[in-house]
Parts: structure tokens; sequence; C-alpha cells
């Protein structure tokens, strides 16, 4: 089975020291680890995990721009948790953490600013068959659709855009945005919805559009149309839905006695988790002016209800303002670590190498109460993301995880 495994490597009693003698001396893909100390900072270079594409788990087949690989919080989890401790995201985006720790049997907490994020993450942390998706879609009257927004036509067919709608309104009775609990069917048909809005195959609802990760503007899609002289083709808006969600779960879902709990505010106020809970952090925050989530996810958002200019999504333009950003979420971080707790903060290179996010980040956790261990550089190769955009590798754009350790004293 194609996925990563489910089970810890080590247990949470091997000691801080154990770990970076492991990490000191990890070679499982060949390389040795190179230790360099620059500016006080201790770097552990290799590749501690794979670059393939598609060898996580089914299940974390989601689109969603600047996320890193599901194999970056596994090797963590293995490491430095065990079976039902709580696994935390600040910055959930798609939810890789806590999809990737509910798998591995822990409590899989996550935060993000954004609702979308719940809706990606909170479908996949529960039991779901193909069986329960079929005769949910069978009950949507497809009949009562109705083309709301003219302007979408650049990215769907008439008939698909009228199913859509109808999906819409079937999901705001049997799914509400902001409800505390929902239909768990149909909170996953939204979630596979969501993600087959637009793309470039037929296995998008929308016509040939830019990778499913982002989304163009209107402008830029007909300019596209026009360019292929292309019409944007009928789609079987269920068909699609029920491709995916075989896909999805390939490899299985998450164990139904999995306890998760997911928020939605500021990273660096994150109320609903007590103090001292949580035994892991593993995130990455929004990276300094780079990625304009709320530019990428407009048409998600439309789909769910939500109006982006009200989620209050930071773009951090100066290194100072970053850092300050930083340390108010390590901060909060603090509080809800439990001793001995662990942060794996991973930032990406921005700005051609010229900026090391990583050194902000060491500098930000300075006057906390943290030991801070080091820095993992998992060296990659090439990535599909950076090959489509036509990215040189060590050029621009991220080309290596940079992941600032900390351990909660």
């Amino acid at each position: 089975m194609n996925q990563l495994s489910l089970f810890p490597l080590a247990d949470r009693s091997s000691s801080t020291e154990d770990f970076v003698e492991e990490i000191s001396n990890f070679a499982d893909f060949g390389k040795e680890t190179s230790i360099e100390d620059i500016d006080g900072i201790r770097y552990f270079v290799n590749e501690f995990w794979t670059a393939g594409q598609r060898q996580a788990h089914s299940i974390h087949e989601v689109s969603y721009r600047a996320c890193f690989k599901a194999q970056l919080p596994e090797f963590f989890i293995s490491r430095l948790t065990n079976p039902g401790d709580v696994v935390f995201d600040p910055f959930m985006g798609r939810g890789t953490t806590p999809v990737q720790a509910a798998l591995m049997g822990r409590q899989s907490f996550g935060n993000d600013i954004n609702p979308l994020s719940t809706l990606l993450t909170r479908p996949r942390l529960r039991p779901i068959s193909l069986q329960a998706v079929a005769a949910a879609l069978k009950t949507v009257d497809w009949s009562r659709g109705a083309i709301q927004r003219e302007d979408l036509l650049a990215f769907y067919h008439p008939a698909t855009l009228r199913n859509l709608e109808a999906l819409r309104l079937w999901l705001a009775e049997r799914a509400p945005l902001g409800a505390e609990q929902v239909d768990p069917v149909a909170d996953w048909i939204r979630m596979v919805a969501i993600n087959r809005l637009s793309g470039h195959s037929p296995g998008f609802f929308s016509g040939r559009s830019m990778p499913p990760n982002q989304a163009v503007s209107v402008k830029a899609q007909l300019k596209i149309n026009e360019k292929l002289g292309v019409s944007p083709p009928e789609r079987d808006v269920a068909a699609v839905i029920m491709k995916k969600s075989k896909t999805l779960l390939k490899d299985g879902c998450a164990p139904s006695q999995v306890r998760s709990s997911l928020h939605i505010g500021a990273a660096w106020d994150v109320a609903g988790i007590p103090d001292a809970t949580v035994d892991l952090t593993v995130t990455s925050p929004p990276f300094l002016d780079i990625v304009h989530y709320a530019a990428d996810n407009w048409l998600r958002c439309w789909f769910a209800g939500i109006d982006p200019e009200t989620v209050a999504i930071d773009m951090h333009r100066t290194e100072d303002a970053w850092t300050a950003m930083v340390h108010r979420v390590l901060a909060e971080q603090a509080r809800m670590l439990r001793p001995g707790g662990y942060v794996a903060f991973e930032v990406g290179e921005v700005r051609n190498g010229k900026v090391l996010l990583e050194r902000l980040v060491w500098k930000a956790a300075e006057e906390l109460p943290f030991r801070r261990i080091g820095v993992m550089v998992n060296d990659q190769e090439f990535t599909k993301t950076a090959n489509c955009w036509g990215v040189s590798n060590g050029a621009q754009g991220t080309n290596t995880n940079r992941i600032v350790l900390l351990q909660r004293l």
C-alpha cells in the first residue's frame, strides 16, 4: 500500500540528545548528514524524507498552494510522540499535519485564520465510505440550480455551473457553514468539490485552467480560453466527486477513535486549547509577501460561501514584521506545549535565498522558554510544482525544507 507508516518508529522516552544523534547519523537515503555551525545556529543537512510525489497516504491528495508534504510531519510525529499524544498546527492550511497525526493514532489539533482550512481538514479526520458518498449524491436535486454569477461561465459550462449551484444549495442545508454539527458525508462532498473547482484535466469541473492549487482571475481564465480556442466543456459533477473520493480513499481513512480539535483564528491566540496540553507542534507560517492566499482561494471561497474580504490573512512585507508575528506565535506555543514538548517550525527559501527565514525564527524564540536545538535542512530535488512554474533548482521559490527545532523548557 502506497502510504506512510501508521505506527511510531521510536517512542518519546528517548531523549532530545538521542534525537539529535539520530539526525546527525541519518543515512536512510544513502547520504550522510552534513553538520555545520553558522552564526551560532547548528545546521543538520541531509535528505531526511523522500521528495517523491504521491508517496504519502492517498487521503493527503488535496491541492493547496505552499503546503509541505506529509513526509515532513510524519518524520517528527513518529520520532517525538507516542500514540494518543496531541499534535498541533497553528497554520494548518490544507490540514497536512492534523491528518497525518490522525492516521498515526495521535490526537489531531489544528488552527487557521481561514475557515476554508477547516472545511478541507475536518472531513478527512472522520471515517467515510464511498457507498455513503454515492448514496448522498443521489439525494441532490440537481434541477434547483440557477446561475447566479455569469462571470463564472469563464470556468464552467452553463449546465455544470447550474449543477454546482444546486450542490451549493444542498450543502447549505446539510452542512451549513459555521454549524457546530454537520453531516459528515455532506462535509466530505463539499471538501472534494472545493478541490475540483478548477484544474487542467477532465477530473475537474472547469475547462482547462491553471494547476488546482490556485485559481486564476476571471480575466485570466478568459485569456486562457481565447488562447486555446476552447469553451468550458460540460462535466458530470457527481461523477467527478465520486472519482476523486475513490482516489482519496484508496488507502483507507483515519481511525474512528481519533480525537480532533480544529479552530479558526489567529495563530497567536488559540484560546480553545488549554495550557500545557500539546506534545508536538509541526507547522509552517505564511512566508513574507510571496504567496497571496486570499487571491489563490477566491473561487473556493465562493463555492463555500466565505467572504474572502473578511479573512484577515496577514501579509508581512518586512522581516521585522514577520519576526514579530513569529514571536507571538511561539509565545502561544510556549503556553500550550507541555514541558519537554517540541516545535518543528518549517520555513522555505524566499527572495532567491537572500532571506533565510530560519534565522528570523531563531531570533524570535530567543527570549522565550525554549531550548533551541538547531535547524534541519531537508535537501530535495525538483518538485512537480517547481517544474510547472519553470523554477530553477536553488534559484527561485522553495527548494529546501528548513525546520527550526525547539523544545519547551
